[in-house]
């Protein structure tokens, strides 16, 4: 399992204790957000007219998971968003 760096500033961390959420996160292989796929995002972004300030995490995550060997599947709460930008390889399961 994987996910960005920016995805673990999502994190609920009012509702969700902050040992549960280190413990989660230290069985994840959390990617960095370089350059690279930073534009990768914004290429997705661009490509479906989308603004970087609403969509910016789910572009960087769908740029991630875009660029894994397949099979992948992205788990989200709003799976609206990223199904936008998931490409055709990647699923998308609501959780």
């Amino acid at each position: 399992m994987a996910t960005t760096a920016m995805t673990t500033l999502e994190a609920d961390y009012e509702c969700v204790h902050p040992a549960r959420i280190r413990w989660v996160l230290s069985r994840i292989d959390v990617h960095d957000v370089t350059k690279s796929v930073a534009d990768q995002a914004a290429a997705l972004l661009r490509g479906h007219h989308l603004h970087g300030h609403r969509y910016a995490i789910d572009a960087v995550l769908a740029a991630i998971a875009r660029a894994a060997p397949a099979p992948v599947t992205i788990l989200t709460s709003d799976p609206d968003d990223i199904t936008l930008l998931r490409g055709p390889a990647v699923v998308v399961t609501k959780v």
